[in-house]
């Protein structure tokens, strides 16, 4: 999960600020099942305290376990979970039956570390998209301008100018892109499930209301909730390219005024619910009162969501986020059903 991965680099970097050394431990590959993909982070600092994972606790308690040992105290590790042919790796079965290969880099707590670090959570926190280069050899880390698309993870065997004279260098690219986040523009009986089902899936999830009372009453672990005009907040420059708005009051005061903010984002998704027929008189009226453009409103998702046959605020909340999921992988309508 990307809020998650987000949650890591911030306390890792505190962390490092606080004079201690960091273990950052990335999934490079995996083979056979696995509960974390690749990209996926844990920190851990020389106290034995971590924030994140690699697997469902059986890599955590052994990694935790070696260190307090003193293992993994060169820059740079890279070792295999599950796998028994690796003499250097922890001969863990793992409960999926698949096989885990982590970079370990032991971060000491220097300047650089901690501007690498504040790098990395800029780039999660939407500022950029960055391309991270670790070499396997020395340890030297690097970061590049990217906006390609592709794995998260890429490892790459560079050969020398002069092979006489240099052996080739084995470099790990990791694509580093803004952790997902969920705008949610009023708060309702959808509002509760969506925003929970969003942090189940990786999302960092805000959610604004201008009523006080209700956002005092509105409680979802891990969501932060806002009392504002949701059109203020998203005008504040709070949407990335990997932010989903969504409006589900049914009141046009918050909702409309929620689109007309969204449609000047680069949101990668926009949605307002509501009948066909209430969504073809809100296009028209954002036309012709909000002075969108039908390119504009051509980007709002309504009515929102899969065609599911939703009834309940939790079927519709469903409904939501798997159309939000689905326009993330890029998947049209039809290509579900094929």
């Amino acid at each position: 999960m990307q809020h998650l991965d987000r949650q890591v680099i911030e306390q890792a970097l505190k962390w490092s600020q606080e004079g201690k050394t960091i273990w950052l431990c990335t999934v490079l590959a995996t083979f056979g099942s696995s509960p974390r993909a690749p990209g996926s982070w844990m920190a851990v600092n020389q106290e034995g305290k971590h924030i994140g994972s690699l697997s469902g606790g059986c890599v955590e308690d052994d990694f935790i376990k070696r260190l307090g040992e003193g293992k993994y105290d060169r820059p740079i590790t890279v070792t295999r979970y599950g796998d028994p042919d690796d003499t250097q790796g922890a001969h863990i079965a793992l409960p999926c039956g698949g096989v885990l290969e982590v970079l370990i880099e032991r971060l000491l707590s220097t300047a650089d570390t901690q501007e690498h670090l504040a790098t990395l959570l800029a780039t999660l926190d939407g500022h950029h998209r960055l391309m991270r280069n670790v070499n396997l050899s020395t340890g030297e880390h690097s970061f590049r301008e990217d906006a390609t698309l592709g794995p998260r993870v890429v490892r790459l065997d560079v050969q020398p100018y002069d092979e006489q004279e240099q052996d080739r260098q084995d470099i790990v690219q990791m694509r580093i892109a803004p952790a997902r986040r969920l705008i949610i523009a009023g708060i309702s009986p959808i509002s509760a499930p969506c925003a929970a089902f969003a942090t189940t899936l990786g999302f960092e999830v805000i959610v604004c209301d201008p009523d006080e009372a209700v956002c005092a009453d509105f409680a979802v672990p891990g969501v932060t909730v806002k009392a504002l005009l949701p059109s203020l907040y998203i005008a504040s420059g709070a949407c990335h390219s990997a932010t989903a708005v969504v409006a589900l009051t049914h009141d046009p005061r918050i909702d409309d005024l929620a689109m007309m903010e969204a449609v000047c984002t680069p949101a990668f998704y926009i949605g307002v619910m509501g009948s066909r027929r209430t969504s073809a008189a809100r296009a028209e009226r954002l036309i012709r009162s909000g002075g969108l453009t039908e390119e504009q409103v051509g980007r709002l998702h309504m009515p929102i969501g899969l065609a599911l046959g939703s009834k309940t605020p939790a079927e519709i909340a469903l409904a939501v986020m798997a159309d939000i999921v689905r326009v993330q992988h890029g998947k049209t309508i039809n290509e579900l059903f094929q």
